[in-house]
């Protein structure tokens, strides 16, 4: 978007822009949201930032009255396969806060010198200033969806005093922690004395068909899921963890909810990135859904749902095993497959609801979890080598990838194709244009959607739709799903007695 684009949008007050670029005006020293209610300043006092780091450095601090931290983030971190992508893919999982700028600048391939140049010059802010505003950003939330201690808040936002935490709340809004947490409109109760409950931003509209995706996936003792809420045990860095995340259409203002009912505050930044992972909940749907429904294919699916959301992934290394598992099988076979897999992990730290176990570390499946597999011979000892390599370090890869950095490193693998690479892209690093084209799921879809294109030639591969295939393919799955659904359960045709009787 160039300048004036991004003023009508201030202008019209677009909350679809939340989150996408920030409103610096240089006469009040503060900048916003792109749908803040105040008065549309002059465009003459008006600059624009990719990021509000990019504001805080360069001299101004948040609004009070639109709160431009409490909003989805960016999509562009997904859609940009660049340097500046990837790294604030990892800046928001915690990379910093865990291995600091030089262990960023290492999983990237730079220096931290050069990281630095180049995300100043990209983003307007260097990768500590991007931090210290994702852990802003993080105790924003703590601060007026909690009742933890301020002090616990300072730690798990990542900062390393609560002197620092002080002083970063103070100069980015301009008020003290307490004076913040007193802007929280709603106050909600913990769920139970250690649970943390907090509201999930997304930008609207919101497709929960995710929910069923990941329901008919869920491994039991590890996920539960129904149409509307998602729990499951993860392992972080500093321990292992328990979330559930509730949706209610019915439930007035944000309906998606999240409660974690176990963590260690150190992972707590890692365990919302990646929640927010999961369920794509910076997309930009409306940009999506414009691009798909122009498609003569999609139009009728996109109507009937709009916001479909592509499911992420909470753990790299068990998407990759799930994949190799779950390749060339039926959905309901694979989650056999991975129930038996599932007996070779660790009983959790943290028991509840039915969730008693962790998914099986790639050491674990290297020494002995391989044996539990049925199948194929050659399908069980490509698992057992690409365990392997994970659990010794050969091979490494996560949300900082892109989709040629993921071909370079998966694609040797033996029991490792295209599909599987595809498929990883789509859930680990959400890369947006991936089309399966070899899926047989695919093929059904396409073929269940019967369009009327009329004279218009289309490409097999969508690629009309670029760079969102990724959500074509979404709705192609949902609409092969729907096909076997009427084959299995056909609608009876009326009797001819029936006929006449009806009016």
């Amino acid at each position: 978007m160039d300048f004036w684009q991004r003023y009508r949008a201030i202008d019209a007050r677009d909350t679809r822009f939340d989150g996408q670029f920030y409103t610096a005006v240089r006469t009040t020293g503060i900048y916003c949201r792109p749908s803040c209610p105040a008065r549309t300043p002059k465009a003459d006092n008006v600059t624009f930032y990719e990021t509000s780091a990019a504001a805080h450095d360069a001299g101004y601090r948040a609004c009070k009255r639109c709160l431009p931290e409490a909003v989805p983030g960016t999509p562009a971190w997904n859609v940009r396969s660049d340097i500046a992508g990837r790294a604030m893919r990892l800046i928001n999982d915690g990379v910093i806060n865990r291995d600091g700028v030089e262990g960023l600048a290492a999983r990237l391939g730079y220096s931290s010198r050069q990281l630095n140049r180049i995300l100043s010059h990209e983003l307007g802010a260097g990768p500590l200033s991007l931090a210290r505003a994702s852990r802003a950003q993080t105790a924003r939330t703590l601060l007026v969806s909690t009742a933890m201690k301020a002090s616990d808040i300072a730690f798990a936002a990542g900062f390393s005093s609560v002197r620092q935490f002080n002083d970063t709340i103070g100069e980015v809004f301009a008020m003290t922690p307490s004076a913040l947490r007193a802007t929280a409109r709603h106050h909600h109760a913990p769920a139970a004395a250690t649970a943390l409950t907090l509201n999930l931003p997304y930008r609207e509209p919101f497709d929960p068909e995710v929910f069923d995706f990941l329901a008919v996936r869920a491994i039991t003792g590890i996920e539960e899921g129904t149409s509307s809420s998602y729990a499951r045990t993860l392992r972080l860095s500093h321990g292992d963890a328990r979330f559930r995340v509730d949706y209610d259409a019915g439930a007035a203002g944000r309906p998606l909810v999240l409660t974690i009912g176990a963590v260690d505050l150190r992972d707590l930044a890692s365990l919302l990135s990646r929640v927010r992972r999961l369920l794509d909940l910076d997309a930009d749907p409306v940009a999506i859904d414009a691009t798909l429904g122009g498609d003569p294919r999609l139009a009728a699916a996109v109507a009937a749902t709009p916001g479909m959301r592509m499911p992420g992934a909470v753990d790299p290394q068990e998407l990759l095993i799930r994949a190799m598992i779950g390749q060339q099988i039926t959905v309901a076979a694979a989650r056999t497959a991975l129930v038996q897999l599932s007996a070779a992990g660790s009983a959790s730290l943290v028991p509840a609801d039915g969730l008693h176990r962790l998914f099986p570390t790639a050491a674990q499946i290297a020494a002995t979890g391989f044996e539990l597999l049925r199948g194929p011979q050659r399908r069980i000892d490509a698992v057992r080598r690409a365990a392997a390599a994970m659990a010794s370090g050969d091979l490494d890869f996560g949300y900082g990838d892109d989709v040629r950095g993921l071909e370079a490193k998966l694609l040797p693998l033996a029991g490792v194709g295209p599909w599987t690479v595809g498929y990883v892209a789509m859930r680990v690093i959400g890369a947006p244009d991936v089309f399966l084209a070899n899926d047989a799921a695919i093929r059904n879809g396409i073929r269940s959607l019967a369009p009327t294109t009329g004279d218009a030639v289309l490409a097999p591969d969508f690629r009309e739709v670029s760079p969102w295939r990724s959500y074509a393919t979404m709705h192609l799955w949902r609409a092969a799903g729907a096909a076997r659904a009427a084959a299995r359960n056909p609608i009876s045709l009326p009797t001819q007695t029936q006929k006449k009787a009806k009016p």
